[in-house]
């Protein structure tokens, strides 16, 4: 197989979660939010862009039961700033180096799936 790119990234979330999604991922991680297609829209969830044109898809999961290991890896250019304002929102960080000696952090989103963020500088 030969991939050119990564297109998106799903993760699950409960029914409802729409308000949290926004303040978390939209608001303390700057991600923009895209309008899903219509014929997608009634499912409920949301679909946010990185800067790089990357996907981030919330997709509703009826038995909705967070990931506690398996998760996305996201290196930031903005690692500091987002990790402030993360703490700022007394979001419960766990700074550390990764396998290849980059400053990682781990956390939880609101709906307790696992993140990881990897200094990208």
């Amino acid at each position: 197989m030969t991939a050119i790119a990564l297109d998106h990234i799903q993760i699950a979330m409960p029914q409802g979660g729409e308000t949290a999604a926004r303040r978390f991922f939209g608001q303390l991680l700057a991600m923009t939010e895209i309008a899903k297609p219509d014929a997608l829209a009634g499912r409920g969830g949301l679909w946010f862009v990185l800067d790089d044109g990357i996907g981030f898809h919330l997709g509703v999961e009826a038995d909705f039961r967070p990931a506690n290991k398996a998760h996305a890896g996201l290196r930031l250019a903005t690692f500091e700033t987002v990790l402030a304002r993360l703490e700022q929102a007394e979001v419960a960080v766990e700074r550390g180096l990764d396998t290849f000696g980059r400053r990682r952090a781990y956390l939880n989103e609101p709906f307790g799936n696992r993140l990881e963020l990897i200094d990208g500088a």
